[in-house]
């Protein structure tokens, strides 16, 4: 299964906020404005995905960026990962289900914002 996803793919990582949560007056983590509305906007293009895939596969997550900024791979990874397991595309993000990120990639291609995720099951 191929998805394409046209969007720069962002971390949850980066710029995460802290609050004052309302109820309890105690501090908490949230992700960052971006990084929820690329959550949000993923939305779009996974819910004709929903297959809640529980067999073991590799994700091949290809990643294209339109400047040479340095990223963190695995971060990206993760939030795909998150992001997959939310919109149900995947179980469950654990490694009975994703077994691989083999031939993951970041590439650089001025003016282009994609993620493409090439989802193939693992053979026995």
């Amino acid at each position: 299964m191929i998805i394409k996803i046209p969007l720069l793919c962002r971390s949850k990582k980066n710029s995460q906020n802290i609050i004052v949560n309302p109820k309890t007056r105690k501090p908490m983590i949230i992700q960052s404005k971006l990084y929820r509305e690329f959550e949000r906007d993923c939305g779009y293009y996974l819910n004709k995905y929903k297959k809640n895939i529980n067999i073991p596969v590799n994700i091949k997550a290809t990643f294209y960026v339109p400047d040479k900024r340095k990223r963190d791979l695995t971060n990206l990874e993760n939030a795909i990962a998150d992001i997959l397991v939310k919109y149900k595309v995947i179980a469950d993000d654990n490694y009975n289900v994703i077994q691989g990120w083999d031939g993951s990639r970041i590439i650089y291609e001025k003016g282009r914002e994609e993620t493409i995720l090439e989802i193939k099951e693992i053979e026995k």
